[in-house]
């Protein structure tokens, strides 16, 4: 996994900042409610940072909301989707 200060940083910063969705899901998914599972929130995996993981299964969950609409915006998206699949 790569991880650089600033990528570090920058994760901490939004686990501060969740957004209201990101609360709610969290509130599921946090303390292994969900099958037992263990996630975690604004995880680094390579050079990007996802919503939420759960390593031991290899499950990804990317929130994407309006920002997202921006056509370079939702090319990085799928860029990074492309990425996380391999």
């Amino acid at each position: 996994m790569y991880r650089d200060r600033n990528q570090r940083d920058f994760a901490r910063k939004l686990r501060c900042e969740m957004t209201e969705e990101e609360r709610l899901l969290w509130r599921g998914l946090q303390r292994r409610q969900l099958g037992g599972l263990k996630f975690r929130r604004q995880a680094a995996i390579g050079a990007y940072i996802v919503d939420f993981a759960c390593f031991d299964r290899r499950i990804i969950v990317k929130l994407d909301g309006g920002q997202h609409n921006d056509p370079a915006k939702r090319q990085y998206g799928e860029q990074r989707s492309a990425w996380l699949r391999t």
